[in-house]
């Protein structure tokens, strides 16, 4: 069975290996028994593998550039709309500050279809906020009333300024407005600039 093996064995030998190549070491070195075929098909496939990795990287380094760029510019976007936004809140709150902080000028009076407000030379409206510096009392103002011809001083020093006592003397007519501090009184429908009326000592009371 032994002497089987060896004559099969030389005789692979024999056909697919030369003396040759036994001699320069082929066993420690194994190539194809043609000569070196084997190895350069290897050496083939191997050059094939890198390009196609190589390829693959550069795809993939493509890919991580191009998911960058398209994370990067909405952030470039964002950043100008918040200092926009930003900008604009500061501008609300710059205006609503300015807006708490003005008083009327010139101070209107007016009838029940003149709005209230803050009153300027382009916006008339009627101030709401007016304070007498004669009797130091807020000046009240009531929609479509009008006073009765029979006030008089003693009927505002005594009622001011429960509404329940003054409404005594007032009449119901629409479109005017009744207006009354502790000392004065004034029936008033149209737009009236304050300082045409000097007998008044209102003034718009807002800080």
């Amino acid at each position: 069975m032994a002497e089987d093996l060896d004559e099969l064995l030389d005789e692979v030998e024999s056909k697919f290996c030369t003396p040759d190549l036994l001699r320069r070491g082929v066993v420690d070195q194994p190539k194809g028994c043609d000569g070196g075929t084997h190895s350069s098909d290897r050496n083939q496939a191997e050059a094939k593998e890198n390009l196609r990795l190589t390829e693959t990287f550069k795809k993939e380094d493509d890919l991580d550039s191009l998911i960058n760029e398209i994370f990067e510019e909405p952030n470039l976007d964002k950043k100008p709309s918040k200092l926009k936004s930003k900008s604009s809140g500061n501008t609300s709150v710059r205006a609503s500050i300015q807006g708490l902080g003005k008083s009327c000028s010139p101070v209107y009076l007016g009838g029940s279809s003149i709005p209230c407000g803050i009153g300027t030379n382009i916006s008339w409206r009627a101030c709401d906020h007016l304070r007498c510096i004669a009797c130091d009392f807020l000046v009240v103002s009531y929609d479509d009333y009008m006073w009765d011809k029979s006030c008089d001083y003693l009927f505002f020093r005594n009622n001011m300024p429960e509404f329940h006592k003054l409404k005594a003397k007032l009449v119901k007519k629409k479109g005017t407005r009744a207006y009354a501090c502790q000392c004065s009184w004034r029936t008033i429908e149209e737009v009236t600039d304050l300082q045409t009326d000097h007998q008044l000592r209102w003034v718009c009371g807002k800080h």
